[in-house]
């Protein structure tokens, strides 16, 4: 009974080193394993090149739509330093009624624009989206919706896209004269 009561201290002493190296064994080997999981700098990058060939294009489609619906509106595709997307816009002129003696009406150029962009990669790991929208010069929205690479769900991006999108047709249709 003594020996479990400390009567043995060597053999404790030893068994309790085998414990601590056991355990610092399995740290290591969680922390290997933790590794392998995390995604490499150039699998997110890969990562956020298919999620926006995949979003771009879908975003491309629900933009593509408005001027079928809203005549006047030119369609862009969106590429480059400020993302990946689509675009359409129109300029409309205003006259005014004209003044006094005949002189000319006042003149004014309202522009309108939606614009959705997947922004390019950076050291965030993140899949950004961001959305911005004038109506007849004045901002109706500016808006970013992001997920960590990792965690991204592209059927919410999806759900986003078009609600955005139809956001903007409801306000447009609601300005127009």
């Amino acid at each position: 009974m003594g020996r479990f009561l400390g009567g043995d201290d060597v053999g404790f002493d030893d068994r309790l080193k085998r414990a601590i190296e056991r355990g610092q064994q399995r740290k290591e080997a969680k922390q290997v394993e933790q590794r392998a999981r995390e995604l490499t700098e150039e699998e997110l990058r890969r990562l956020h090149t298919q999620y926006r060939l995949e979003l771009s294009e879908y975003i491309e489609s629900c933009v593509q739509r408005l001027p079928q619906h809203f005549p006047g509106f030119q369609f862009e595709t969106v590429f480059g330093e400020r993302g990946w997307g689509a675009a359409c816009s129109r300029d409309d002129l205003r006259l005014g009624a004209a003044g006094r003696r005949g002189a000319a009406g006042r003149r004014e150029n309202d522009h309108s624009r939606l614009e959705l962009t997947l922004r390019p990669y950076s050291h965030l790991q993140v899949l950004d989206l961001a959305g911005k929208g004038t109506i007849r010069n004045k901002e109706a929205f500016n808006r970013n919706f992001y997920e960590k690479l990792a965690d991204v769900d592209p059927d919410k991006f999806r759900q986003l896209i078009d609600a955005w999108v139809l956001e903007y047709a409801e306000l447009y249709a609601a300005r127009m004269d």
